[in-house]
Protein backbone atom coordinates (compact mmCIF):
# COMPACT_ATOMS: atom_id res chain seq x y z
CA UNK A 1 0.00 0.00 0.00
CA UNK A 2 2.20 3.06 -0.99
CA UNK A 3 0.63 6.26 -0.96
CA UNK A 4 0.89 8.41 -4.31
CA UNK A 5 4.43 10.53 -2.74
CA UNK A 6 6.08 7.41 -2.64
CA UNK A 7 7.36 5.17 -5.59
CA UNK A 8 5.75 1.74 -4.92
CA UNK A 9 7.79 -0.18 -2.68
CA UNK A 10 9.65 -3.22 -4.44
CA UNK A 11 10.04 -6.35 -2.21
CA UNK A 12 13.56 -7.56 -1.17
CA UNK A 13 14.44 -10.94 -0.72
CA UNK A 14 14.76 -11.97 2.86
CA UNK A 15 16.22 -15.31 2.77
CA UNK A 16 19.68 -13.80 0.28
CA UNK A 17 19.66 -11.11 2.83
CA UNK A 18 20.20 -12.94 6.06
CA UNK A 19 22.45 -15.41 4.48
CA UNK A 20 24.88 -12.57 2.90
CA UNK A 21 24.62 -10.60 6.11
CA UNK A 22 25.35 -14.07 8.62
CA UNK A 23 28.70 -14.82 6.54
CA UNK A 24 29.85 -11.36 6.59
CA UNK A 25 29.10 -11.11 11.01
CA UNK A 26 29.93 -14.81 10.77
CA UNK A 27 33.56 -13.59 9.34
CA UNK A 28 33.58 -11.17 11.64
CA UNK A 29 32.78 -13.21 14.57
CA UNK A 30 35.18 -15.86 13.32
CA UNK A 31 38.03 -12.85 13.20
CA UNK A 32 36.73 -11.94 17.15
CA UNK A 33 37.02 -15.49 18.24
CA UNK A 34 41.12 -16.00 16.50
CA UNK A 35 41.48 -12.60 18.45
CA UNK A 36 39.87 -14.06 21.52
CA UNK A 37 41.92 -17.67 21.10
CA UNK A 38 45.04 -15.92 20.16
CA UNK A 39 45.40 -13.87 24.09
CA UNK A 40 44.12 -16.91 26.32
CA UNK A 41 47.10 -17.47 28.69
CA UNK A 42 46.57 -21.39 28.17
CA UNK A 43 48.64 -22.62 25.20
CA UNK A 44 45.38 -24.04 22.81
CA UNK A 45 45.93 -25.41 18.90
CA UNK A 46 45.06 -23.16 16.10
CA UNK A 47 41.67 -25.12 16.33
CA UNK A 48 40.52 -23.56 19.68
CA UNK A 49 39.29 -20.65 17.20
CA UNK A 50 36.63 -23.27 17.00
CA UNK A 51 36.18 -25.51 19.87
CA UNK A 52 37.25 -23.35 22.70
CA UNK A 53 35.92 -19.86 21.29
CA UNK A 54 33.97 -20.86 18.68
CA UNK A 55 30.63 -19.55 20.32
CA UNK A 56 31.29 -16.29 19.76
CA UNK A 57 31.26 -17.18 15.81
CA UNK A 58 27.75 -18.60 16.46
CA UNK A 59 26.36 -16.03 18.21
CA UNK A 60 27.76 -13.07 15.46
CA UNK A 61 26.41 -14.84 13.15
CA UNK A 62 22.74 -15.38 14.07
CA UNK A 63 22.82 -12.17 15.73
CA UNK A 64 24.21 -10.41 11.92
CA UNK A 65 20.98 -13.24 10.10
CA UNK A 66 18.27 -12.29 12.49
CA UNK A 67 19.11 -8.94 12.26
CA UNK A 68 19.10 -8.55 8.66
CA UNK A 69 16.11 -11.29 8.13
CA UNK A 70 13.67 -9.36 10.57
CA UNK A 71 14.42 -6.28 8.67
CA UNK A 72 14.07 -7.32 5.40
CA UNK A 73 11.02 -9.34 6.09
CA UNK A 74 9.54 -6.46 8.40
CA UNK A 75 9.70 -4.10 5.01
CA UNK A 76 8.27 -6.93 2.95
CA UNK A 77 5.45 -6.83 5.11
CA UNK A 78 4.84 -3.35 5.84
CA UNK A 79 5.43 -2.59 2.06
CA UNK A 80 7.42 0.50 3.32
CA UNK A 81 11.37 0.94 3.92
CA UNK A 82 11.57 3.58 7.19
CA UNK A 83 13.36 3.95 10.24
CA UNK A 84 10.78 0.89 11.80
CA UNK A 85 12.48 -1.85 9.86
CA UNK A 86 15.90 -1.69 11.05
CA UNK A 87 14.51 -0.88 15.32
CA UNK A 88 12.77 -4.37 14.52
CA UNK A 89 15.61 -6.37 13.17
CA UNK A 90 17.62 -5.01 15.86
CA UNK A 91 15.08 -6.31 18.53
CA UNK A 92 15.51 -9.37 17.10
CA UNK A 93 19.23 -9.06 17.13
CA UNK A 94 19.45 -7.69 20.84
CA UNK A 95 16.76 -10.55 21.59
CA UNK A 96 19.69 -13.07 20.04
CA UNK A 97 22.06 -11.49 22.56
CA UNK A 98 19.94 -11.66 25.39
CA UNK A 99 19.36 -15.68 24.97
CA UNK A 100 23.09 -15.96 25.93
CA UNK A 101 22.61 -14.78 29.45
CA UNK A 102 19.47 -17.14 29.82
CA UNK A 103 16.70 -14.27 31.33
CA UNK A 104 13.26 -12.95 29.63
CA UNK A 105 14.47 -8.69 31.30
CA UNK A 106 17.88 -9.88 29.34
CA UNK A 107 16.20 -10.64 26.31
CA UNK A 108 13.90 -7.77 26.42
CA UNK A 109 16.71 -5.55 27.26
CA UNK A 110 18.98 -6.15 24.85
CA UNK A 111 16.43 -6.33 22.17
CA UNK A 112 14.65 -2.79 23.32
CA UNK A 113 18.35 -1.41 23.04
CA UNK A 114 19.69 -2.73 19.76
CA UNK A 115 16.70 -1.59 18.53
CA UNK A 116 16.25 2.11 19.88
CA UNK A 117 20.38 2.46 18.26
CA UNK A 118 19.15 0.99 15.27
CA UNK A 119 15.74 2.93 15.14
CA UNK A 120 17.45 6.03 15.74
CA UNK A 121 20.92 5.84 13.72
CA UNK A 122 18.42 4.87 10.54
CA UNK A 123 15.78 7.67 11.37
CA UNK A 124 18.56 10.52 11.70
CA UNK A 125 20.26 9.40 7.83
CA UNK A 126 21.93 6.29 8.49
CA UNK A 127 25.53 7.64 8.08
CA UNK A 128 28.39 8.75 10.89
CA UNK A 129 29.02 11.74 8.54
CA UNK A 130 25.70 13.34 8.71
CA UNK A 131 22.84 13.59 6.31
CA UNK A 132 23.56 13.07 2.53
CA UNK A 133 23.95 16.37 0.06
CA UNK A 134 22.48 17.12 -2.50
CA UNK A 135 23.59 15.11 -5.58
CA UNK A 136 23.07 17.74 -7.91
CA UNK A 137 26.29 20.02 -6.04
CA UNK A 138 29.57 19.64 -6.87
CA UNK A 139 31.14 19.18 -3.40
CA UNK A 140 33.96 20.92 -4.12
CA UNK A 141 31.86 24.34 -5.28
CA UNK A 142 30.01 24.03 -1.99
CA UNK A 143 32.93 23.73 0.04
CA UNK A 144 34.60 26.92 -2.11
CA UNK A 145 31.12 28.85 -1.28
CA UNK A 146 31.12 28.04 2.41
CA UNK A 147 34.57 29.24 2.79
CA UNK A 148 33.46 32.34 0.00
CA UNK A 149 30.60 33.05 2.89
CA UNK A 150 32.64 32.94 5.66
CA UNK A 151 36.21 34.67 4.57
CA UNK A 152 36.82 37.97 6.49
CA UNK A 153 38.56 40.72 4.79
CA UNK A 154 41.49 41.40 4.69
CA UNK A 155 41.26 44.57 6.10
CA UNK A 156 39.35 43.47 9.12
CA UNK A 157 41.93 41.17 10.05
CA UNK A 158 44.65 43.20 9.91
CA UNK A 159 42.80 45.61 11.94
CA UNK A 160 42.50 43.44 14.76
CA UNK A 161 45.31 41.23 14.69
CA UNK A 162 48.49 43.74 12.68
CA UNK A 163 50.61 42.41 10.36
CA UNK A 164 53.14 39.68 11.08
CA UNK A 165 52.83 35.86 11.81
CA UNK A 166 51.95 35.25 7.79
CA UNK A 167 49.38 38.00 7.80
CA UNK A 168 50.82 40.64 5.60
CA UNK A 169 48.54 43.28 3.79
CA UNK A 170 48.99 45.01 0.41
CA UNK A 171 52.11 47.31 0.23
CA UNK A 172 53.63 45.40 3.22
CA UNK A 173 57.18 45.12 1.16
CA UNK A 174 57.55 48.92 0.94
CA UNK A 175 56.74 49.77 4.11
CA UNK A 176 58.76 46.98 5.58
CA UNK A 177 61.76 48.23 3.61
CA UNK A 178 61.20 51.99 4.71
CA UNK A 179 61.23 50.49 8.35
CA UNK A 180 64.49 48.97 7.85
CA UNK A 181 66.15 51.94 6.18
CA UNK A 182 64.97 54.80 8.76
CA UNK A 183 66.06 52.23 11.78
CA UNK A 184 69.28 50.63 10.09
CA UNK A 185 70.13 53.47 7.68
CA UNK A 186 70.48 51.00 5.06
CA UNK A 187 69.06 50.81 1.67
CA UNK A 188 67.49 47.31 1.33
CA UNK A 189 66.71 45.89 -2.18
CA UNK A 190 62.70 44.88 -2.26
CA UNK A 191 61.93 41.30 -3.12
CA UNK A 192 59.70 40.75 -5.99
Amino acid sequence: MASEGNPAYQPKDAISASVRSTMIVGGAGLFLSAVQNTLTRQNVTGWGVLTRTGGTIGMFAAIGGGYEFARVAAANLREKDDAWNPAIGGFVGGSIVGLRYRSFPAVLGFGALLAIIQGTFDYTGGKMTGYAQDAEVDEYERKEQLRRNKRRPIEETLKELGEGRGIYGPGYEERRTERLKKRYGVDFPQLA
